[in-house]
């Protein structure tokens, strides 16, 4: 009967150490997006994508709290959208410099007043491995200042925006800034 009592007792005792356990193992699990920069931590992770098309809604306010989490490497945001012409244009050349600075960079898209579906399938068409977000309204856009798409920002890794380009973009042009900031 004695051993009966005790048990209870020392399982009480326990729940609070695995209880801690349980909260020190998760702090150690990463879930960031591959190939983004290890620099920022897991709190970029937070707030980015998992995958390319995942496409969750975003508005300004939690935009600008990705950018933040973000800091600590160079980051290309490219606004697009699947009904855009130009858009189009320039999504190989984003496919092309996106890979050739994954774990150096992190580019994220900001799909705008969009359908899901379509912005799907052109981010498979042209085989973004970089996550997007999805701004129906283009208010996101509109909080940076910016008019039309597509346009490419770059940001350094203390968050400070170093170029800018409205239309379509090359990856030569793209590189040409980011050598600027990682090298090859």
């Amino acid at each position: 009967m004695n051993g009966s009592r005790r048990l209870p007792a020392l399982g009480r005792s326990l729940v609070p150490l695995a209880l801690l356990l349980a909260i020190a193992a998760a702090a150690c699990v990463g879930n960031g997006a591959p190939g983004a920069p290890t620099s920022t931590g897991s709190a970029a992770s937070n707030l980015l994508p998992a995958t390319s098309t995942a496409l969750p809604e975003f508005d300004p306010a939690k935009f600008q709290r990705l950018l933040s989490q973000l800091r600590g490497a160079p980051a290309v945001v490219n606004v697009w959208a699947s009904w855009c012409g130009p858009c189009a244009r320039e999504a190989p050349e984003l496919a092309t410099v996106s890979s050739a600075y994954r774990g150096r960079v992190q580019f994220v898209g900001v799909d705008i007043e969009d359908q899901l579906t379509n912005a799907r399938a052109f981010i498979e068409r042209y085989g973004w491995v970089y996550p997007s977000v999805f701004d129906p309204s283009g208010a996101i856009r509109d909080s940076l200042g910016l008019l039309g798409v597509p346009v490419t920002i770059i940001y350094d890794p203390s968050g400070k925006k170093v170029f800018t380009w409205s239309g379509a973009t090359s990856a030569g042009q793209i590189q040409a800034e980011l050598e600027k900031l990682v090298g090859s």
